[in-house]
Order: C-alpha cells, then sequence, then structure tokens
C-alpha cells in the first residue's frame, strides 16, 4: 500500500527527501498558543514524509542540512479519537489509555532521528509509567518493517502502526506536511498540551512534564500551562545556542 502524499502536497507538490544532518540544532516548539518560533529560531533534527512509499531515503538525502519551511500545525484542544493496529494488527483505539497523560511519539524507521530517540523514550516508559504516564509510539511506516525493528530494540512501550490510516492521524493533529519524529504530549483529560517537532532530548522532556504533572494536579491551568512550556524550550534553545 502506498501513502496518499498528495493530500500533503497539494495536488502537485512532492514532497522532497530532505533531512537534518549533524547541524547542532536543539529546539524547535509548536504549542497550541501558536507563533512563539521566531524568524531566528532554530528547527531540530527532523525529516519530511518521503513521496509515495515510506522507503528509505537514500545517502545523497544527507549530505546537507535541512531546516524545512512549514506552516504551524493546527493544534486540536484535545486528543483526536482514532485507532490503529497494534503489534498484532489488532485495531486499538488511543481510548485504551483515557485517564493517563500520553506521550505521543510519530515516527518511521527510515527516520534516523526518530531511532535516536528510542532509548529517551524507554527510559520515560520506565520513569514515568509509575506516575499515570504513557508513552504510545506511533509508527507511520509498512508493519513488517516496525516489527522486525521493534524486535530488534526490544522496545517495550506500546507501539501503533499504520500506512495511510495513519498519515490521517497525524493530519489530525494539524501536522499538514508531516515531518518526523514529533511528539504529542496530554495531560490526563485529554488536552493536547504541546506538540514538539523534531527529536526529543531528557532536558526537553523533563520539563514538558514536569508541566503536565503540575497541570494534572491542577497547579495550573491549561493556557499558564502552554506558556511555561513554550518559555522554558525557548530559554533552553537559548542557553545551548
Amino acid at each position: 500500500m502506498t501513502f496518499r502524499a498528495l493530500r500533503f502536497a497539494g495536488g502537485a507538490l512532492v514532497v522532497l527527501f530532505g533531512i537534518w544532518a549533524g547541524l547542532r540544532v536543539y529546539s524547535g516548539h509548536w504549542g497550541p498558543a501558536a507563533g512563539r518560533l521566531g524568524p531566528t529560531a532554530r528547527l531540530p533534527a527532523a525529516v519530511p514524509v518521503p513521496a509515495g512509499e515510506a522507503s528509505a531515503p537514500t545517502s545523497s538525502d544527507f549530505d546537507a542540512p535541512f531546516e524545512p519551511a512549514l506552516p504551524r500545525p493546527k493544534i486540536p484542544e484535545r486528543l483526536p479519537e482514532f485507532s490503529l493496529g497494534d503489534r498484532t494488527g489488532k485495531a486499538t483505539a488511543i481510548a485504551t489509555w483515557r485517564g493517563k497523560s500520553l506521550i505521543l511519539n510519530f515516527w518511521a524507521t527510515w527516520c534516523a532521528p526518530c531511532r535516536h530517540e528510542i532509548p529517551l523514550l524507554q527510559s520515560l516508559h520506565r520513569e514515568w509509567g509509575t506516575r499515570g504516564v504513557e508513552v504510545v509510539g506511533i509508527a507511520v511506516d509498512y508493519r513488517d518493517k516496525v516489527l522486525s525493528y521493534a524486535d530488534e530494540l526490544k522496545i517495550d512501550y506500546p507501539i501503533l502502526i499504520g500506512e495511510d490510516d495513519a498519515l490521517d492521524v497525524v493530519t489530525a493533529f494539524g501536522v499538514e506536511t508531516p515531518v518526523f519524529p514529533f511528539t504529542v504530549f496530554t495531560d490526563r483529560r485529554g488536552q493536547v498540551v504541546t506538540l514538539y517537532l523534531g527529536e526529543l532530548h531528557k532536558t526537553q522532556a523533563d520539563l514538558i512534564l514536569a508541566v503536565v504533572q503540575n497541570l494534572n494536579q491542577d497547579r495550573i491551568q491549561l493556557p499558564e500551562a502552554r506558556r511555561s512550556i513554550s518559555d522554558g524550550l525557548k530559554a533552553l534553545s537559548e542557553h545551548r545556542g
């Protein structure tokens, strides 16, 4: 099955391969309180979804740094309802984890920054699983490739897998031109707190999850949580730049 790349390319635009390769970029955050990315903001490692089939990029795609010029996602206020196949192929609703805060990581096996994130996601799964937070990987790729790779790395958090149906989920989160990886954080009520575009690092994850926990414990409200995350990520980016 091929992916409906044309729906993300306006029917005519071919999404070119590109990838960040070696560029020292630490933060790129698009949150629901949009507009935080200024003209000097730098995006983290991210890979545009290839047109057509989800095949591996060629070596030439890694020759130059890539900073995609993408529209800001129109992120939903609440977690969309959707179902995708689990590792066994069984249709599994995201509502399976209702009542938990979610870390939804969108990835593909051919995406180098996605692969770099997996040890961190495994660590977050173990560290935060007892605190009402669930990591769910959403693989937009061929099932056989995902299962082989997940077995090889012994990924221990839940994985949902899809092709066209997973791209529908990507657009449900407002990402009209999908770039992987990206990670969505929700609170226990199913509110979308933030969307982090690009490779996630521990400092960013810890900052976001600390704010999500304050939100879950009613210490702050959603608008304040979004502002706090946006300001915190900006400060991290400036400090490391």
